[in-house]
């Protein structure tokens, strides 16, 4: 029997996944899944019932939200122009290119304060005094204090309140 090609502009039903299947291979919760349809980083089409169906190229999105929050980014961010998630079900040279460059500029800077952590630890445990309440060698009479509320002394990017995941 031969296949038929389908254009991946018109998918066949059969293309169309549930929310519990795309839920099971991706590892979503199904609440999840709306939610994303909400904020639009996934589409679904509805069904004449109202129930959500999507194309399979949702996992590969799906995917793609994955790494990038395992990564640190916040859903603002990726659903913001920093994170060019592809709309076609296969994507482009260009989406591929965007979302490789946003991805490496990211993981360059995590790359950078990680290092800079690294550093710091390794200076501060090598120092002796381990006494990291009142150093005196990284926080003399308690200065980091005058420069706000936080970590001053930690490198910007590890500072940040969507560093990690913490917030979105």
């Amino acid at each position: 029997m031969r296949a038929s090609h389908v254009s991946a502009a018109d998918p066949c039903p059969t293309d169309l996944l549930t929310i519990g299947e795309v839920a099971r291979r991706s590892g979503f919760t199904p609440s999840a899944i709306r939610y994303y349809d909400e904020l639009g980083l996934v589409s679904a089409v509805r069904t004449a019932g109202g129930q959500r169906r999507f194309q399979r190229s949702s996992l590969r999105r799906l995917a793609l939200i994955r790494a990038a929050r395992n990564m640190g980014l916040s859903l603002e961010e990726i659903s913001g122009a920093q994170v060019p998630l592809p709309r076609e079900p296969v994507p482009a040279q260009a989406d591929r290119a965007g979302l490789s460059d946003v991805v490496r500029k990211r993981l360059d800077e995590q790359i950078s304060a990680l290092e800079a952590l690294r550093d710091q630890l390794t200076e501060c445990i090598g120092c002796g005094c381990m006494c990291l309440d009142n150093c005196p060698t990284f926080n003399p009479a308690d200065s980091a204090g005058a420069e706000g509320p936080g970590a001053a002394y930690l490198p910007a990017f590890l500072r940040e309140a969507s560093a990690g995941g913490a917030s979105g």
